[in-house]
């Protein structure tokens, strides 16, 4: 029988995905083939990984609650006969795809089996109920290792090939050297306040590291721009709060380096390959650690911190994000 992989991944936010782009990838080579994915439509997921070569296809199913429990366990039905599945991988502990796929008789359903969703899977290897502790890297990881796949690279990567959309973009395309500064965040508690921004961008400016600063943030929360623009007697800003992730990534693409909170423009950049500051003072930098980024926290900052008062971000000073750019930048050079 020939083998046909579907993965599945429930969680809504850009940076949860980003942060599975290996385990994917190590699927697939496992299989020595190309799997399909299922995701949820808000990970705008079609547009950032359609230039992975190891992914096939992508469909969308919502994950939904109440009423639609059971309209989108059918959609998941609908999707796995379909397409005729050998194995479905299931990247989170959510029980809905494994119901879907034992009603739909496939024959390996694999999946961290947390809580109750080890009655529906067709294998014994799962994660114990003290793994739910683990972020969602480590469960993947522990997840492979007890079905023998071999993990080759930790870090998300993601291949994107510019050419077909930059035509799109051109009106945030000027001439000059361009960073990039991730100014929101979908849980408020983990921005930075816009002054530190218009503040970091001067010292920036002085040192001649940049001729204009993308903005990035979601267009829900473009009146931060808009307040950092208004802060700045500059016109070095370009406001990327009304482009969509295709926009947001020829931003990136074209930044020198990015500055940002910890949220999905941070993981994006980092796995684009993208120089990448993460401004950490309320949560913990260990959640981060199987990537590239490069954090930047307060003085008296402590490991595994979780404080959901925005203020405290203000222990994190401009000088000492600029100075630890700086010198980080000058170690490359």
């Amino acid at each position: 029988m020939n083998e046909k992989i579907c993965i599945v991944y429930t969680h809504h936010k850009l940076g949860d995905l980003i942060w599975q782009l290996p385990y994917i990838k190590a699927i697939s080579e496992h299989h020595t083939q190309s799997v399909d994915l299922i995701l949820r439509e808000k990970t705008q997921a079609k547009n950032i990984l359609k230039d992975v070569t190891h992914i096939n296809f992508i469909s969308y199913n919502n994950f939904r609650k109440g009423i639609f429990y059971w309209i989108d366990v059918f959609k998941l039905i609908k999707i796995y006969l379909k397409n005729k599945y050998s194995h479905v991988y299931i990247l989170d502990k959510v029980n809905k795809p494994a119901i879907a796929a034992k009603l739909s008789r496939i024959k390996n359903i694999i999946g961290p089996g947390i809580g109750n969703q080890k009655k529906w899977l067709t294998i014994n290897n799962v994660l114990n109920d003290a793994d739910k502790n683990l972020n969602y890297s480590e469960q993947s990881q522990k997840i492979l290792k007890l079905n023998n796949i071999k993990l080759n690279n930790l870090y998300p990567e993601l291949e994107i090939n510019l050419d077909p959309i930059k035509d799109q973009h051109q009106d945030i395309l000027p001439k000059g050297k361009k960073i990039a500064f991730g100014i929101d965040s979908f849980e408020d508690y983990k921005m930075w306040f816009e002054e530190n921004f218009v503040e970091l961008a001067d010292l920036l400016y002085q040192k001649n590291l940049f001729d204009y600063i993308y903005l990035i943030c979601g267009p829900e929360k473009s009146n931060l721009a808009q307040r950092i623009i208004s802060l700045s007697d500059k016109k070095y800003f370009i406001d990327c709060s009304n482009k969509d992730l295709t926009g947001i990534i020829t931003a990136l693409k074209h930044s020198d380096f990015f500055v940002g909170n910890n949220s999905g423009p941070l993981n994006l950049a980092s796995a684009l390959g993208v120089k990448s500051f993460g401004l950490i003072a309320n949560d913990a930098i260990s959640e981060l650690k199987f990537s590239k980024i490069e954090f930047i926290t307060p003085e008296d900052y402590k490991d595994n911190t979780w404080i959901r008062d925005r203020n405290n971000m203000k222990t994190l000073k401009t000088k000492k994000v600029f100075d630890e750019i700086i010198e980080r930048i000058s170690n490359e050079s």
